[in-house]
């Protein structure tokens, strides 16, 4: 397979005025020429490998860094974007984008989130019920500024999982009864006790401050007891460096800057019960089997995969995994890609996609070999979970978590071991939402996608009742 040229201008311009260097320098110092400088900064030529060389030697530029994750998510973005048919007189190419990306991000950006407030404002023109939003159309609600906040951070926060991982160490977590470390820690370092609420009660946890009490739903499965646990261990030691974090994320409200702080709370859990290096080699050691995984850690299956999506420290990477929750209508309530599959950012995924079948098969991990339009390949794994715990009448949700891999890290993954990933055929077309995938003759196509026209033949008919043009 051919390796793909590196642009790296931005990094390298960033890298250069870092030092207070002119080109001059800087080339000097590289071993290059100025006019090659200015055109590897412009991105009009790709860097050499050993103009790489000298940026780790000179610069000590980590090449961890120059993974193309945060690009695939923002170029997926763009792409998607650019699908609808307000830009139908502009059909940019691929190239044309990469460009952009790599160039003016932040310029990309902006124009994702003008198209995200145009697609908001259509769908609420079009649902209108005599009732006003409490938010403006054209803004992101809270919620969706969350997520995207995570999304392009690669879903991986370096501070506060270094932070979780040193107290991990300092407890002694997985070293003894995680249950009985977890209250004692509180107790001991924060003055908190730990009792349990009856399993009738509809909450899962409860903190009184005043009386330093976190009482627990006793009906809770283990591992959602210790993560509530370590959520409270979070929320009290990490306080400041979870401020600081929704501080500098620049959001719109305080309500999206309490939401952000109930992720970082619930990030810092999962990195102090799963701490990232003996996780790591944990998932290699068991080749990501997340049932043993799960045994190991005495975590739940949907705490292990989210896990294994944040594993994207800088020199220490794990493989690039997508991640996602689907509940029984289709929505993704949950998603992150640190691989080449971006997830849509608006409409239903695709039907073809085993994450559906998942509730048709509880209790089992179904695996696929998958392919999208664009030719990437992917072994897809999906399962069904069940959250909650109470008596009969307790709601108990369920939903499909979806985890996967580029084919070409299919072997560190135990579920390839008897499939024939190397045979194009075992392959199913699958696409990312119907309203842009490309494939014409889908038969489980929900939608036309935005940028085709159709035709309907009045004499024939197909599986499709119309043709693509």
């Amino acid at each position: 397979m051919a390796t793909g040229k590196l642009f790296i201008g931005r990094k390298v311009r960033e890298l250069r005025l870092h030092g207070n260097m002119t080109q001059s320098q800087c080339a000097e110092r590289l071993g290059i020429s100025t006019s090659y400088l200015n055109q590897i900064e412009n991105n009009q030529r790709p860097v050499s490998a050993a103009v790489l060389l000298a940026l780790a030697e000179k610069f000590q530029l980590d090449l961890s860094e120059l993974s193309s994750g945060e690009g695939d998510r923002l170029l997926s973005a763009l792409t998607e974007a650019l699908t609808d048919p307000v830009f139908e007189n502009y059909t940019p190419g691929l190239q044309e984008l990469k460009l952009v990306v790599q160039n003016a991000p932040g310029f990309a950006h902006a124009l994702v989130a003008a198209h995200q407030a145009y697609r908001r404002m259509n769908e609420q023109l079009a649902s209108f019920d005599d009732t006003i939003s409490r938010a403006s159309p054209l803004e992101a609600t809270p919620y969706e500024e969350v997520r995207d906040f995570f999304h392009f951070v690669d879903n991986y926060l370096h501070d506060l999982d270094m932070a979780a991982e040193t107290l991990a160490a300092e407890i002694g977590i997985g070293e003894a009864d995680d249950a009985t470390l977890l209250a004692a820690h509180l107790e001991k370092a924060h003055g908190v006790r730990v009792l349990r609420i009856g399993p009738e009660s509809a909450l899962i946890r409860q903190y009184d401050p005043k009386q330093r009490i976190l009482a627990i739903n006793a009906s809770m499965p283990q591992s959602t007891r210790n993560f509530q646990m370590a959520l409270q261990i979070g929320q009290l030691h990490a306080t400041d460096l979870i401020d600081r974090i929704a501080a500098e994320a620049g959001f719109r409200s305080q309500e999206a800057i309490d939401i952000c702080r109930a992720g970082l709370q619930n990030y810092f859990a999962g990195a102090l019960m799963m701490p990232y290096r003996k996780f790591l080699t944990a998932a290699h050691e068991l080749r990501h089997d997340v049932e043993l995984l799960a045994a190991r850690f005495g975590s739940s299956l949907e705490q292990i995969c989210h896990r294994l999506s944040t594993l994207q420290r800088p020199g220490q990477k794990g493989v690039p995994i997508f991640f996602a929750r689907v509940d029984r209508a289709g929505n993704i309530t949950k998603r992150h890609s640190a691989a080449k599959l971006q997830f849509a950012r608006f409409g239903a995924a695709c039907p073809l996609w085993n994450v559906h079948q998942a509730f048709e098969q509880p209790d089992r991990i179904i695996r696929q070999l998958a392919e999208t339009p664009d030719g990437a390949r992917y072994l897809c794994l999906a399962t069904q979970i069940t959250k909650g715990g109470g008596g009969f009448f307790a709601p108990k949700p369920t939903y499909a978590i979806a985890l996967g891999c580029e084919v070409s890290y299919a072997g560190a993954f135990v579920y390839a071991d008897d499939l024939d990933a190397d045979n194009r055929a075992a392959f199913s077309p699958i696409g990312i939402s119907c309203r842009i995938c490309e494939r014409t003759r889908c038969p489980s196509r929900a939608v036309p996608p935005l940028k085709r026209k159709i035709a309907v033949d009045q004499n024939q008919r197909h599986f499709l009742p119309y043709e693509l043009m």
